[in-house]
């Protein structure tokens, strides 16, 4: 072969050399990256969102790895303080007290928003049924106890209601949903307030207890006649029909992404914590009952591995992961609201 043919086969097989060289360095990088896993626990609120979230975030990056577990939120924050998990979620924040036994300080970010939903099981009667505000806080207090009660019947003219006992159910675990509705109901009533109050864990004066928002919606399903209250996206993933609310402005309002929005533009997050309810939304077309869903982090974390992969995700999830939000019955986040969990964000310190 001559010497000009054997520089011309050199030179040909050059970019083959290359491309090789640089797989074979990539392969070896691949291998070399550490695996970050990072686990979290609490509200069963936005958990069907956390979990698109995470096995789509773990899809873009397959060397982090993030387990959520849907707890309740009170289980969350106890176990934050505890020091057992790497994060948090909570649909209340986390009050003074609790932050205040967090060594390594806590974080509030507001994730996603939704609604708290009346859901029935009612043969016959299609998602609308109207419930005036004393009609639901008398059915929580025991008070209302038929579905034929007239109470019912003079908010839904020519609906063939049944001669059928209402059946409640409701959280039997610490719970950020139950937080949610009570606080909306202490609003609305004074009895309700005087008696019962708002919280976590509340003492009901009637109903069936469920864990998770997963256990009341089942229950829902299996009684006939039961109500019980469950986030938006649980009432339509198990097709149960649910109740049009009467709000503040005396409308009866169903659960929609436009109504829960309407609701959102009037929370006003201070920029000190990011927590913010309104239990009584004033606003015509606003639905009653909504709130944000947060996520708790440490201020400080030991493992700079970790905190960088939760700002990644956290970043992630407020900018890409709220395009998934209206598809699964949540609210995606204001622009406003973005900026401030990133610049939040940023103060998660190694």
């Amino acid at each position: 072969m001559s010497a000009q043919l054997q520089s011309q086969r050199r030179a040909s097989l050059l970019p083959l050399i290359a491309v090789s060289l640089s797989i074979a360095s990539c392969t070896a990088d691949s291998r070399s990256m550490k695996t970050v896993s990072v686990v979290g626990a609490g509200a069963s609120f936005p958990a069907p969102l956390y979990q698109r979230w995470l096995t789509d975030y773990n899809q873009q990056n397959p060397h982090v790895e993030i387990n959520y577990q849907s707890l309740g939120s009170s289980v969350g924050v106890q176990q934050l303080i505890d020091g057992t998990v790497d994060f948090a979620a909570s649909d209340v924040g986390i009050t003074s007290e609790q932050a205040a036994k967090v060594k390594r300080g806590v974080i509030a970010l507001p994730m996603t928003a939704g609604s708290v939903v009346l859901a029935y099981n009612l043969s016959n009667i299609p998602t609308g049924l109207r419930l005036s505000r004393q009609v639901y806080v008398d059915i929580f207090l025991g008070k209302i106890t038929n579905w034929n009660d007239p109470r019912i019947a003079t908010a839904n003219p020519g609906v063939n209601l049944p001669n059928l006992p209402i059946k409640v159910v409701r959280r039997s675990d610490g719970s950020g949903t139950t937080s949610v509705l009570t606080q909306h109901l202490s609003a609305i009533s004074p009895e309700w307030k005087s008696k019962v109050g708002a919280g976590r864990s509340i003492e009901w004066k009637v109903g069936i207890g469920a864990r998770g928002n997963e256990g009341v919606s089942a229950q829902i399903q299996q009684i006939p006649g039961a109500i019980g209250y469950v986030e938006y996206a649980y009432a339509i993933n198990n097709k149960l029909p649910m109740a049009a609310l009467e709000n503040k402005s005396g409308n009866y309002i169903m659960p929609t992404p436009e109504s829960v929005a309407k609701t959102l533009e009037a929370v006003k997050l201070p920029a000190n914590s990011l927590i913010a309810f309104i239990a009584d939304p004033t606003g015509d077309q606003s639905y009653p009952i909504v709130t944000y869903s947060w996520f708790l982090t440490y201020g400080k974390y030991q493992d700079p591995a970790k905190a960088q992969a939760l700002k990644n995700f956290i970043n992630w999830a407020v900018t890409e992961g709220q395009k998934s939000s209206l598809e699964l019955g949540y609210i995606p986040l204001s622009k406003q609201v973005v900026v401030q969990v990133q610049s939040a964000t940023k103060k998660i310190t190694q």
